[in-house]
């Protein structure tokens, strides 16, 4: 076995079902007395309950979390931790409630509980990326981590279908990029490898059956998973370019993930032979194409331009993609990058 450096990194994880009763515990545990919860409209109802079960320890509720987390929301909240006296942060709901509860945390350091209702995978990493004049803007700091993230199986019942397939894939994104990172290491390649087949696993039971306990923990149990590689080593092509795309065009950013991941998989086949045989004894012998193929059985747009890319868009985005890459197994090469975004542009299938 080559020579590796693992770091295992210290966030307490509570899973199960019903598991979002134990917030107040979790608050109490890390001392603190007025927590302000960040949601959206859509986790209202569980914010408000987790809200009236914490009592004097409540400081307020900001639902005005929105997507790829622009610097003017988090700004807005801040007003609130000041004039609240917040003392840490309560973040309910998907990727963008993370961000928000992440972005709070780099400006004051407060901690941080997140209780996820989608398979982001987000609340397990140190990586923030925020949105500013339409770029964003990514970096890495342990200042970001939540200190306990709290799955609850139950809260991801009412996770519509296809928003549940995209967030699932989103997913995978991180554990496929995790199998060919530089800094990889042996615990980090099985996590991956087990949430890629829990992922797969559970995604087409759940379009079948929402309502399916056990598809909804396994979809769960992998995002966990994924969160942890995401966290934990280093990511490559796809997330430069799915957050060169979301920022540049305010693109939905699961979907974005879904629409590019198979393409990302397939420009960088050739150069990672290992990555892609482990890929294939989960996915099939074509692991970029399986991709491909799940999307659409989960129901997915495949193309960017149904998700409102601009077809003139293209050369914007492999310039900015270009422009500041992250270490990624095969070389980048500007006509290569443009014909990935435009097979993912239309739709068409990896090649």
């Amino acid at each position: 076995m080559n020579r590796f450096v693992y770091t295992s990194h210290p966030v307490r994880v509570v899973f199960g079902r019903g598991t979002v009763a134990a917030v107040p515990d979790e608050v109490e545990r890390l001392a603190l007395s007025r927590v302000l919860i960040v949601t959206t409209r859509s986790s209202a109802a569980t914010a408000d309950a987790v809200a009236a079960a914490l009592g004097g320890r409540a400081a307020g509720i900001f639902p005005g979390a929105v997507m790829h987390t622009p610097v003017a929301v988090t700004e807005t909240a801040m007003r609130l931790v000041a004039e609240t006296g917040a003392d840490g942060v309560v973040a309910i709901g998907g990727g963008s409630v993370t961000g928000l509860g992440k972005a709070i945390a780099l400006r004051t350091d407060l901690p941080q509980i997140v209780v996820p209702t989608t398979y982001a995978g987000s609340e397990m990493s140190p990586i923030l990326g925020e949105t500013k004049d339409g770029q964003k803007v990514t970096q890495s700091t342990e200042a970001v981590r939540p200190e306990v993230v709290v799955y609850d199986v139950d809260l991801t019942l009412g996770l519509p279908p296809a928003l549940s397939g995209t967030s699932g894939i989103n997913a995978i994104a991180h554990a496929v990029e995790a199998l060919y990172a530089p800094d990889r290491n042996p615990i980090i390649t099985l996590m991956a490898i087990e949430a890629i087949a829990a992922l797969t696993r559970a995604l087409p039971a759940i379009v079948r059956d929402p309502g399916d306990v056990a598809a909804r923990t396994d979809a769960l149990y992998g995002a966990w998973l994924s969160g942890v590689c995401l966290g934990s080593v280093s990511m490559a092509l796809h997330h430069k370019l799915c957050h060169t795309l979301g920022g540049s065009f305010d693109l939905p950013h699961a979907e974005t993930h879904t629409a590019v991941l198979p393409h990302a998989l397939a420009y960088n086949a050739p150069a990672v032979p290992e990555a892609m045989a482990r890929l294939a004894g989960v996915l099939g012998d074509d692991p970029a194409r399986a991709l491909w193929d799940l999307a659409g059985a989960v129901g997915a747009k495949r193309a960017l331009a149904d998700l409102g890319m601009p077809e003139s868009g293209i050369a914007l985005a492999a310039e900015r993609a270009l422009a500041r890459p992250y270490p990624n197994p095969r070389p980048l090469e500007r006509a290569a990058i443009e014909a990935l975004i435009t097979r993912a542009h239309a739709g068409a299938p990896p090649e």
